[in-house]
């Protein structure tokens, strides 16, 4: 709830106090949040429908039910997944990542600080890990009130080793819980990158963007001739060829670090050309002054994109800026595709993994666009 929808508070609160909303109209309470006097979001809604009592039982019966979700996931042979993704889970600024036996916690607010040991109690207790991390964004390593925890704390158990090792779809990957991006991996294209494994045997692959080879791997894995990695970090590109390594593979893994934009504009004068190419590039638009921006250069890529793929090849065009909708996306894609002389066909779409459950609108930020093409 933004500051300006708040009619009259009748005391001003800290972080994490529990705010009772109520209807200006019928004086009804419809709904629990905690207070955050450090966002414009001041109050995160916890609860919706009426009073709540919270508490561990409360916190308990919302994480077993963001569990039950998952199970599907878990079935299979894979143990890493997002055992809470934030607001879509009820949970507004606070992710719960597994890996293998290690629960990585990444807060963004600290309303979650007065309540963090009884959630960490349930979500030991439902994901059976032996290991808990904390990680805490920027605004927060610089908090104050964040009483006494710290960037990179052990919470629960012991943690031997900061890269921990785990399956996705019987592909072996790596995590460093400690200083890798977000939680020490991204967990939501999973599923897309378990289809690009599939569509990759027997063939040449480019991953643009490709950080620490997530496609890449997978292509790999699945018996790829030969698997071109693109990054603009040297660091990332040395973990995509680590996780490679964790897996038994016959194709020829290449590494070229270097602007993405100018990297695949050299390819295409070499005239180069692959069989499967993935460009899934970070978040273009982080404000509303850079929608603009971001639009163009999905144009630029899907226009790169199309000039890489050879006859009969598979290019797959992702987004995860959450400003520019699935439907701006695909149309941008769909209007550049057009404008080429070859013809194709759109596969499928597809949105997040089912552990990055979508609950509301604002919630959707990841798309991808499988494109067949014929000539």
């Amino acid at each position: 709830m933004f500051s300006e929808s708040i009619i009259k508070v009748n005391k001003e609160g800290t972080s994490g106090d529990i705010a009772i909303i109520f209807s200006h109209t019928k004086n009804k309470a419809i709904g629990v949040g905690l207070y955050d006097p450090d966002s414009p979001i001041r109050i995160k809604m916890i609860y919706n429908g009426g009073g709540a009592t919270i508490d561990s039982d409360f916190f308990s019966e919302k994480i077993n039910s963001a569990y039950a979700i998952r199970i599907p996931l878990l079935e299979t042979n894979t143990n890493s997944y997002r055992l809470l993704f934030g607001e879509n889970d009820g949970f507004p600024g606070f992710i719960a990542d597994v890996y293998n036996k290690v629960l990585v916690i990444k807060l963004y607010s600290a309303i979650w600080f007065p309540y963090l040991e009884m959630i960490l109690k349930s979500l030991i207790e439902i994901s059976h890990c032996e290991t808990a991390v904390l990680r805490l964004s920027r605004s927060l390593q610089n908090n104050k009130e964040n009483t006494g925890l710290s960037e990179g704390q052990v919470l629960f158990g012991k943690l031997e080793n900061e890269v921990i090792p785990f399956v996705e779809h019987g592909v072996q990957f790596s995590a460093n819980v400690i200083k890798g991006h977000k939680t020490g991996y991204f967990l939501d294209h999973r599923n897309n990158r378990k289809r690009v494994g599939e569509l990759s045997n027997g063939k040449t692959v480019l991953d643009v963007f490709s950080y620490a080879g997530g496609f890449s791997v997978h292509a790999l894995a699945n018996g790829a001739k030969e698997v071109s990695s693109v990054d603009i970090s040297k660091q990332a590109l040395a973990l995509a060829m680590e996780n490679g390594n964790l897996n038994s593979y016959n194709g020829k893994h290449h590494t070229i670090a270097g602007d993405a934009f100018e990297v695949m504009r050299q390819m295409i004068s070499k005239g180069k050309r692959f069989d499967v190419v993935v460009i899934d590039p970070p978040s273009f638009a982080k404000s509303k002054k850079e929608i603009d921006i971001a639009k163009k250069k999905y144009q630029q890529l899907a226009q790169l994109g199309v000039q890489l793929t050879s006859k009969g090849g598979m290019l797959v065009l992702a987004s995860c800026s959450s400003r520019v909708s699935a439907e701006e996306f695909f149309s941008i894609n769909q209007q550049v595709l057009d404008s080429q002389s070859r013809p194709y066909i759109l596969q499928s779409t597809t949105q997040h993994d089912v552990d990055h459950p979508v609950t509301f609108k604002e919630g959707a930020y990841l798309k991808t666009g499988y494109y067949l093409f014929t000539k």
